[in-house]
């Protein structure tokens, strides 16, 4: 893979969005992702005790760190960070730093973690500074926050219907006017590197 240079990796964020059929989708995502990638923070609708397991066997296979997303951690360059399935994933600010925040509020869209929770505090903290992902998954969690992240001037990917398992939340934030380009999953990597290479 050509060789992409992050000048402001710090200051960036990229937020992505998963259900049914997302494990394999992050990891064709995360696959392709070398290290120095801005920080990359993902909420899949999975189950509380395969969390961790699900980022531990990301990370024995990916080029960048993948981990279950720790409270008040900071979201460093070069690693992904998995929403843990007993809490929402949300981020906060504190310059050009990005750091994570567990939320144990009720369930959104019938989800927690929710994407919809997510990807608002991906437009309030990131806005013009976030790249968000919406893969394959059922129903429309995260439509709405993608929504916002575009109108604070993030800049969205959906994935294509033919490769998706289930073409739900993609479909959604399709329907809103919340997504820049609409990507086969095989090139969406491909995509997301040649966005932030254009905006650097």
């Amino acid at each position: 893979m050509e060789t992409f240079r992050f000048p402001q990796a710090a200051g960036r964020i990229i937020a992505i969005g998963a259900s049914t059929g997302g494990t394999e989708a992050i990891k064709e995502v995360l696959l392709g992702m070398p290290p120095g990638v801005p920080g990359i923070v993902i909420t899949q609708h999975m189950p509380e005790a395969f969390t961790h397991s699900f980022a531990s066997r990301l990370d024995s296979l990916c080029r960048i760190a993948v981990k279950e997303a720790e409270h008040n951690e900071r979201i460093l360059p070069g690693h992904a960070y998995i929403a843990p399935g007993h809490s929402h994933l949300l981020l906060r600010r504190n310059g050009t730093d990005y750091f994570a925040v567990l939320d144990t509020s009720p369930p959104v869209n019938h989800h927690r973690p929710s994407v919809e929770m997510l990807f608002r505090s991906v437009a309030q903290c990131a806005g013009k500074n976030a790249i968000g992902i919406m893969l394959t998954g059922m129903g429309r969690d995260g439509a709405v926050g993608m929504l916002e992240m575009h109108r604070a001037g993030a800049y969205n990917f959906a994935q294509n219907e033919a490769s998706c398992v289930v073409y739900g939340m993609p479909r959604e934030a399709v329907a809103l006017g919340a997504v820049d380009e609409v990507v086969p999953l095989s090139d969406m990597a491909r995509r997301v590197l040649e966005r932030l290479a254009h905006e650097g």
